[in-house]
């Protein structure tokens, strides 16, 4: 009965064997290559799969899903001799599980190798400048020469990235070095030209201000022309329009000659000799204004006219006074010029007194 038992449970064990041997689970995105007696047989696809227990086994268990391979800093030589350390990232997938196991042996290792080959004749071939600037030149060439290569392991390269490339540190130096000049270069540029247009916009607002102010001079001057002509227009009307007589004229001549002899300015006068003649004339003129036709005070005047003859008479010692004053100021001109020999320009008028511009021969004949 005991051997009976050991030989059930025997039994028992070796078909529990046999089923797991026999009965294979592929999950999805996987494949397993089976070989039968160390030859290959058949891949199992995803799902349930039978096999020849003991005869039938799996070689390599193949993830079809694109995987993504980091490869350490590799040194790489360029151009201009610099050594610069490059980290890549690869992107691949099996399409051919049977060729990637049997056409390679190790199908990762030998992409690391043939990336860091293809890496180093790249970038020998460039410069440091071109090889910092030419990444997706340099993805390019190698994703065609991996994809080329590896088709016939049954492996697409999908794609390859240059992670980073690391010059060394005295490159780095100068590299920050001509970033920094260059910065500094920019910034003055644009210093410069933001001076440049402060000046000129400064310039356009002195223009227009300048501009603006000749206008409004121009205007000013234009108005007050204007305003002079037409004031000496309207002067000129009323003057017209009042048929003055000679007697107004030589009264008001009267009363500016004292302004005319006080000027600062007047330093030589030259006095005529017919200057007394012209006093009498215009003492005699101011005598007879009360008996000129036309010039007859009114009766509401008839009271002020003892006030006129009084102003008349001083204005007419003024004017004595101020010819008097001219008279000997051309005597001491004339003397200092001829050094005391005496006067040789014209000969000296009579002197005026106020008496004789007030009671003018002429006058009194009126009267009389």
């Amino acid at each position: 009965m005991e051997f009976v038992t050991v030989l059930l449970v025997a039994v028992a064990l070796i078909v529990v064997v046999t089923l797991v041997k026999a009965v294979r689970i592929v999950p999805q995105q996987r494949q397993d290559v089976v070989e039968r007696l160390g030859r290959y047989k058949r891949t199992l696809n995803p799902g349930l799969n039978l096999l020849v227990p003991f005869i039938d086994a799996v070689r390599t268990k193949v993830d079809m899903r694109e995987q993504v391979v980091s490869f350490p800093p590799q040194p790489v030589i360029t151009s201009d001799n610099l050594v610069v350390s490059i980290d890549t990232v690869l992107y691949f997938k099996v399409v051919d599980s049977v060729r990637a196991t049997y056409e390679i042996s190790n199908f990762l290792q030998a992409i690391e190798q043939l990336t860091v080959t293809t890496l180093r004749n790249v970038i020998g071939s460039l410069d440091l400048e071109r090889a910092l600037t030419s990444r997706e030149e340099i993805n390019r060439h190698l994703s065609g020469v991996l994809d080329e290569t590896t088709g016939r392991w049954g492996i697409k390269v999908t794609r390859v990235e240059i992670k980073a490339i690391e010059p060394p540190a005295s490159i780095r130096d100068s590299m920050e070095k001509q970033m920094r000049a260059e910065r500094d270069r920019r910034a003055a540029i644009l210093n410069a030209e933001g001076h440049k247009q402060s000046q000129i916009l400064t310039a356009e607002g002195e223009k227009q201000s300048a501009v603006l102010r000749a206008d409004g001079d121009r205007q000013a001057r234009i108005l007050q022309a204007e305003g002079q002509a037409k004031a000496i227009r309207t002067v000129f009307d009323a003057i017209h329009q009042a048929n003055p007589s000679q007697k107004v004229l030589a009264y008001q001549y009267l009363q500016a000659l004292p302004q005319i002899a006080n000027g600062t300015a007047n330093k030589v006068w030259i006095v005529p000799a017919e200057l007394t003649k012209a006093l009498e004339g215009m003492g005699g003129a101011l005598g007879g204004l009360s008996q000129m036709v036309g010039d007859a005070p009114s009766p509401e005047a008839a009271d002020g006219a003892s006030a006129v003859e009084r102003e008349a008479a001083e204005a007419a010692r003024a004017a004595a006074a101020a010819a008097q004053q001219i008279h000997d100021e051309v005597r001491v001109a004339e003397a200092q010029a001829t050094g005391g020999k005496g006067p040789q320009g014209l000969p000296a008028p009579e002197p005026v007194s106020p008496g004789s511009l007030l009671n003018d021969p002429a006058d009194q004949r009126e009267r009389g």
